[in-house]
């Protein structure tokens, strides 16, 4: 079998190594993704893009991409798409219109239940599987056939939970892993390494970042322990400060108190603010609001990111409620997706 991946960001990597453990040896992958997993014709991680700005300051090098795609498409059995719903999207319409008959199965769909809800009925005649990992997912769609829930991936992933609240005295500091939100984020980080001398401060930095590129993007960071596994690290302090996305997903499932922290462009918060009809942006807490719960952690944006709302919230917490709330998540998401995802494609697939 010939599988045609489309996976444009690093946590759709991560999944699809995962994956990968769960499909046979003999199957040979081509498209984008990192060449960490094996050979393939675009390796993407240098061009990360997110947002509505870097969307269009890519525009040309996405759509030569994009042509590109379709024409690999030609000579494979599947097309799986991962994410990247600006990119995956118009992909998939492509793919249809060339070849008919081709399998294309989505797994980490579009958040169309955010905005967008016409997007729901492009997936559904455009795709054959959709593989959705979030519960409430399904039930916005009407073709019941061709959606699944198939559990979350990081729970494929994640093997330590919090069990107690920690007493190591450290706080962890993830500014995530794109540039412009490293950047707005570290200086107000520093701030507050210095305003609590007394404790351990960790800054999780990803493996794949060399020393020129912390150097200019982190600067002084000699207030802080470095350390790469966020998972462990998470597992062990006492609280985190967590730029939004996939990690503070992670955080929610370990159980470790945190914050979500952002500060988007100006434009970017702009669009989102004027078409967006979500209470909140965190993942953890949009699933809890579907589950009639109260939020599950602070969210500050924008200007609210300041070293006085930030040291509050560390002093304030509720820091037992993460560990319960936690389980609380882990039993709504069920199980890990990857063997899921593995079988489908085995299943609708000849091989």
């Amino acid at each position: 079998m010939n599988i045609l991946v489309s996976a444009l960001e690093k946590s759709s990597n991560i999944h699809l190594k995962e994956l990968m453990k769960h499909l046979n040896s003999s199957i040979k992958f081509s498209g984008i993704y990192s060449r960490q997993l094996g050979h393939s014709d675009y390796d993407t991680t240098s061009h990360t893009i997110m947002g509505f700005v870097d969307a269009l300051k890519n525009y040309r090098y996405l759509a030569k991409l994009n042509n590109d795609m379709v024409a690999l498409a030609r000579n494979v059995d599947v097309v799986l798409l991962m994410d990247s719903s600006g990119f995956n999207l118009p992909l998939a319409k492509k793919i249809r219109k060339a070849y008919p008959s081709k399998k294309i199965y989505y797994y980490i769909l579009p958040q169309a239940w955010v905005w967008k809800k016409g997007r729901i009925q492009t997936l559904q005649t455009t795709c054959d599987k959709l593989f959705s990992i979030l519960p409430f997912e399904p039930g916005l769609y009407t073709d019941q056939e061709k959606i699944s829930y198939v559990g979350h991936p990081l729970l494929d992933q994640i093997d330590r939970y919090c069990s107690k609240l920690s007493s190591n005295n450290s706080i962890a500091y993830m500014p995530g892993s794109r540039k412009a939100e490293i950047g707005s984020l570290m200086p107000v980080f520093r701030q507050i390494a210095k305003a609590i001398p007394h404790k351990i401060h960790i800054l999780i930095i990803p493996d794949s970042f060399d020393e020129e590129f912390v150097a200019k993007y982190y600067g002084d960071i000699s207030m802080f322990m470095i350390e790469h596994n966020s998972r462990k690290v998470l597992c062990e302090v006492e609280f985190a400060y967590i730029c939004s996305g996939t990690a503070t997903l992670e955080a929610g499932i370990i159980g470790v108190p945190f914050a979500l922290v952002y500060i988007a462009k100006k434009l970017d918060m702009f669009i989102a603010k004027f078409f967006l009809k979500i209470r909140y942006i965190g993942l953890v807490n949009i699933m809890f609001d579907k589950l009639n719960q109260t939020k599950y952690h602070s969210e500050y944006l924008q200007e609210d990111v300041n070293v006085v709302n930030l040291l509050n919230e560390y002093k304030n917490t509720d820091r037992q409620k993460f560990i319960g709330n936690s389980k609380i998540l882990r039993e709504y998401l069920g199980h890990g997706s990857s063997e899921t995802v593995a079988r489908h494609i085995k299943e609708n697939t000849k091989e």
